[in-house]
C-alpha cells in the first residue's frame, strides 16, 4: 500500500517525457483568436502541451498546470477535453479565475462544433435555477451547531476521564464521544474542502486548514490532492485515487477482467470480499492514511502541514496523557479511536462509489461521468447526521460546492433531470447500500478469477 501511494506521487512517465514541438498557436504572435475542431484539441493532452476547452474557448494551460490551486492533476485529467462543466461546478468566483485564464486563451471551437449537447444545456439551466432559488446559499447556524456539537462532545471525553478516572467505564464512554465527535468533525472539514461553507475562498482556506489539522490532524494539502481528483474523475482508474487500489482490491467489471487475462495480481482477488473485513475497515485510517499523509508531505514538502499536525498531536497528549498516565497509554487511546472511527469512514464513504461503475476514463459528459460512479442512499435523520449528507451523493457530485443542508431540497430536481435524460438516478436504503458494498466485490473478485482461469497467458503455462 505505501509503495502504491509513492508511485501515486510520482508525475507520470508521460509529463518526464518531451513532446514533439508543437507550432506555437497564431494568436500568440498576430493577436488574432484561431479556429480549433475538437479534434484537434484532443490532441495535446499532455503535461507539457495541455490545451482544454471552457465554454466554446480553447486554453493552453501548459504554463498553468503548477499555478492551479486544486492541483495540477485535476487540469491534466481534462486535457484535450471539454471542462466547461467542471469548470462550472467546482468554482464560486467565476469572473476571478476567467481573469488568470485569460492569458492562456489561443482560439474558439469552430462555430458548427460550439453547440452544446442537450444534456449539457439542461444541467446549466438547472444548476442556475437553483442557484436563483436560494439553494447554494448557506444556513450559518446549521454550521455553527455542527461545530459546537464536536466540540461539546471532545470537552466531554475530556471531562469524564477527568471526573471519574480511566476505569473502563469511564474510559469506554469518552472513547464514544470522541470517536463520534472525530467523524462529524471529519464530516465538516468535508465541507470547508468544497467551499460550501463561507462566500470567501480564503476563509474557506482557513476553516479547511484548521477543522482538518488541527482537529484532526491530517494535511489539508494531501486532502485536496486526492478528493478533488476524485470529484473530478469519479470512480476512473488511474484517475480517481479512491478506486486505484488495486495492490489491495480490484473495483468493476473490466479492470478485473483486464488484469485477470493478463495474469496480473499479487493476491488472491476473489476473496477480496472476505478480507475488506478486516483490512479497508480497520486499517484505512490507522495505518494506510497515516502512511500516505507522511509520503506525500515528504514527496510534495508541504511543511506547513507538518506543523498542523504536530499542533494537533501536542493538543491530544496535553489533553489526554496527564489523565491516561503517560504518553503511550495516550498514543494508544488514540488509535483506539482511529480504529473506530476507520469503520465509520470506510462503511459511510464506500457505499456510494464501490458497486458502481468502475473503469478507465471512457471521457464521458459531466453528468454521465458523475451518475455512472455515484449512488444515494434513503434519508431519514440519522442516515443524513451518521452519513454527514453522503447519502445524497449523486447531488453532492453534480454540484460539488453548494451546502450539504441543501441536498434533500434539490432531490427531486436532480431526479426529474435524470428521468429526462435516462440517467440511472440510483436510490437504495441504507442497509442495501452497505450490503453492494461486499457483493460488488464478490462480483469483481470473480470476473478476476474467471479470467485468469481462462487466460491463453494460463493455458501456456
Amino acid at each position: 500500500m505505501a509503495f502504491a501511494a509513492v508511485a501515486t506521487y510520482q508525475d507520470e512517465a508521460e509529463s518526464r517525457t518531451p513532446a514533439a514541438p508543437a507550432s506555437p498557436p497564431q494568436s500568440a504572435w498576430s493577436g488574432e483568436a484561431m479556429s480549433y475542431t475538437r479534434a484537434e484539441v484532443s490532441k495535446h493532452k499532455r503535461s507539457n502541451d495541455c490545451w482544454i476547452i471552457i465554454e466554446g474557448r480553447v486554453y493552453d494551460v501548459s504554463g498553468w498546470l503548477d499555478k492551479h490551486p486544486g492541483g495540477k492533476r485535476i487540469i491534466r485529467h481534462y486535457a484535450g477535453e471539454d471542462a466547461s462543466l467542471a469548470f462550472e461546478s467546482f468554482h464560486n468566483n467565476k469572473k476571478l479565475v476567467r481573469s488568470y485564464l485569460s492569458k492562456y486563451y489561443i482560439g474558439d471551437i469552430v462555430e458548427e462544433e460550439r453547440e452544446l449537447p442537450e444534456i449539457n444545456k439542461d444541467f446549466l439551466k438547472l444548476r442556475q435555477e437553483l442557484i436563483e432559488k436560494g439553494f447554494f446559499n448557506v444556513k450559518p447556524m446549521y454550521f455553527i451547531l455542527l461545530f459546537l456539537h464536536i466540540v461539546v462532545l471532545e470537552i466531554l471525553a475530556f471531562v469524564i476521564l477527568w471526573k471519574f478516572g480511566n476505569g473502563w467505564p469511564a474510559y469506554a464512554m469518552s472513547v464514544l464521544c470522541l470517536v463520534i465527535s472525530q467523524a462529524q468533525a471529519g464530516w465538516l472539514q468535508h465541507d470547508f474542502g468544497h467551499r460550501s461553507v463561507f462566500n470567501s475562498t480564503t476563509l474557506n482556506k482557513v476553516a479547511h486548514d484548521i477543522s482538518i489539522g488541527w482537529s484532526k490532524g491530517v494535511s489539508s494539502n494531501w486532502w485536496n490532492f486526492r478528493h478533488y481528483q476524485h470529484h473530478a474523475k469519479p470512480n476512473v482508474f488511474f484517475k480517481d485515487p479512491d478506486v486505484t487500489i488495486s495492490y489491495a482490491f480490484l473495483l468493476g467489471k473490466n479492470i478485473p477482467r483486464i488484469w485477470g487475462e493478463r495474469k496480473w495480481g499479487i493476491i488472491p482477488y476473489h476473496w477480496q470480499h472476505k478480507y475488506f473485513f478486516f483490512t479497508l475497515p480497520p486499517l484505512l485510517l490507522p495505518i494506510y492514511f497515516h502512511v500516505d499523509v507522511v509520503i506525500y508531505l515528504v514527496l510534495k514538502r508541504k511543511w506547513q502541514d507538518f506543523l498542523w499536525m504536530i499542533t494537533f498531536a501536542l493538543r491530544w497528549h496535553l489533553m489526554f496523557a496527564p489523565l491516561l498516565g503517560g504518553f503511550w497509554p495516550s498514543f494508544k487511546f488514540y488509535f483506539l479511536i482511529r480504529f473506530l472511527e476507520s469503520h465509520w469512514f470506510t462503511w459511510a464513504t464506500q457505499i456510494s462509489h464501490i458497486p458502481m461503475d468502475v473503469d478507465t476514463d471512457k471521457r464521458r459528459d459531466w453528468c454521465n461521468l458523475q451518475l455512472s460512479g455515484t449512488c444515494n442512499a434513503r434519508s431519514n435523520w440519522f442516515a443524513d447526521w451518521f452519513l454527514g449528507h453522503l447519502n445524497f451523493q449523486i447531488e453532492h457530485h453534480l454540484f460539488p460546492t453548494m451546502p450539504r443542508h441543501s441536498f434533500k431540497s434539490v432531490q427531486p430536481y436532480v431526479m426529474e433531470f435524470c428521468k429526462k435524460h435516462g440517467l440511472d438516478y440510483q436510490l437504495k436504503p441504507i442497509w442495501t447500500a452497505f450490503a453492494d458494498i461486499v457483493r460488488s466485490l464478490k462480483v469483481s473478485g470473480e470476473i478476476w478469477y474467471n479470467a485468469w482461469e481462462t487466460s491463453e497467458l494460463r493455458k501456456k503455462d
